[in-house]
């Protein structure tokens, strides 16, 4: 009976972790802490991403998502429609321009 409690208690946390949990990282531009709350904000609200962190030196988004639930584009999406370009994404300039002067970054090129 013990060994039966000790296994219940094991197992039943270890139920709710998917098993096809990632961790990614990409380009995601900003300037400044305000742009950090707002790209890492952004990351979160799609359904699935349980993690976001983004670098202010390296530019660099981490992410920890459930790729059963996460397409990894729609988390550019999400981002650029905060305002901030990624690799893959731009955000529209109006988007952009609406952003704090403090937020304002040297935005890549246009593909």
């Amino acid at each position: 009976m013990k060994n039966l409690l000790f296994l219940v208690t094991i197992l039943i946390p270890l139920m709710g972790f998917s098993l096809d949990h990632h961790k990614t990282e990409f380009k995601v531009y900003g300037a400044c802490g305000m742009c950090e709350a707002r790209i890492e904000k952004a990351a979160k609200s799609v359904d699935g991403v349980t993690a976001a962190d983004w670098n202010r030196e390296t530019k660099m988004l981490t992410i920890e998502y459930d790729a059963d639930r996460v397409n990894l584009d729609d988390v550019h999406k999400k981002i650029a429609e905060a305002g901030h370009d990624t690799e893959k994404v731009r955000a529209k300039d109006e988007v952009y321009k609406s952003l704090p002067a403090c937020c304002h970054y040297e935005r890549p090129d246009k593909d």
